[in-house]
């Protein structure tokens, strides 16, 4: 979500006041070694990316990028455009590898009916490289607006959280069992304003959401769960300048690795390392062989091999402001992050 910076004096009684407001912290930068072809929509359009690796030739790995105004893109490592489903008012995306007939799993959060949330269901043809309609689920009254997965290890069963533009967190048991699937809302959360980003840690079961204005929560995954928040970072100008935006992990062990959020409001991410979330820096994308990256919405990170350009690491990020061709996505090395963090 794109908004402009809220700039502060405040008039009161003939009087200026203006309110302290804190200064980011150092901020690394680093540069994108690729880029998407643009979305075919010139407004606020290209909003949230996945990530799908090819094990067996990881050089063949593919992008999945939402088109909130067209449909949903798949992209090649090359950023080449090798396939395209027409579906209006997709928002964010997630995938899981969930095998049997249906493979590889897409799934995004739908706004066609802003009054009904729902959540679109489709089949990663990785052969074709192409997206195959599934299904797509009622969820609940509202707009949704931010989606993720969560596989569970234990019994790898699936769920969907649904986040609502309100910042109410739906979370749907989705059934492969049969022909079509199908899906239960299980249980509701709720953060107190706007809410998008959001990510599931498949290992530990834990599901971070940022809440767009204020900050970056997590909680306890599990249906049977506490539904209660625990803050991570505020959105207070100094780790995150909001809007705090994309969420993304990338796991390493049993708990570690690092999570990383969008700072949209100073063209930034922040990074965190887990298992306690303990933030360790930020960095930004500049101007390079290929051009920087501004207002972030989405954001991906996958660990291991993809060639020999991101053979550490992909990291994928929308770039809002992609003058002056249309929006699209760059694609970055996760090699070249963790050098400019000292990681």
């Amino acid at each position: 979500m794109h908004k402009p910076l809220l700039l502060f004096p405040l008039l009161l009684a003939g009087c200026v006041s203006t309110p302290p407001v804190k200064s980011p912290l150092p901020t690394a930068l680093v540069t994108a070694k690729l880029e998407t072809q643009p979305v075919a929509t010139m407004e606020d359009a290209a909003d949230d990316p996945a990530i799908w690796r090819d094990a067996a030739n990881p050089a063949q790995s593919l992008i999945i990028g939402t088109d909130k105004r067209a449909g949903v893109h798949v992209y090649d490592l090359q950023g080449r455009q090798v396939g395209f489903t027409p579906s209006p008012r997709l928002n964010n995306v997630d995938l899981r590898d969930v095998g049997g007939s249906i493979g590889v799993l897409v799934a995004a959060s739908d706004r066609q009916d802003l009054a009904q949330a729902q959540m679109a269901l489709f089949r990663l043809d990785t052969s074709a490289k192409t997206l195959v309609p599934l299904v797509t689920l009622p969820v609940g009254p509202g707009e949704a607006y931010g989606m993720c997965l969560w596989q569970r290890a234990s019994d790898k069963a699936l769920f969907g959280f649904v986040v609502l533009k309100d910042g109410r967190i739906d979370q749907i048991a989705i059934d492969l069992n049969t022909a079509i699937p199908s899906g239960k809302v299980v249980r509701s959360m709720k953060l107190g304003t706007q809410s998008e980003g959001c990510v599931v840690d498949d290992r530990t079961g834990i599901l971070y959401v940022a809440e767009e204005e204020v900050g970056l929560w997590k909680f306890d995954a599990a249906p049977e769960g506490s539904s209660v928040p625990t803050v991570i970072a505020k959105a207070d100008g100094n780790e995150i300048v909001m809007d705090a935006e994309g969420v993304a992990l990338a796991p390493i062990g049993v708990d570690g690795g690092y999570l990383i959020v969008s700072s949209q409001g100073d063209n930034a991410y922040a990074v965190y390392k887990l298992p306690e979330a303990n933030y360790v820096g930020r960095f930004r994308i500049n101007d390079g062989a290929i051009d920087g990256v501004q207002e972030t919405d989405g954001i991906e990170l996958m660990l291991g091999d993809f060639g020999p350009d991101f053979s550490g690491g992909l990291f994928v990020v929308q770039d809002g402001d992609n003058m002056p061709q249309k929006q699209n996505f760059k694609l970055v090395d996760w090699a070249e992050i963790k050098r400019a963090l000292g990681l």
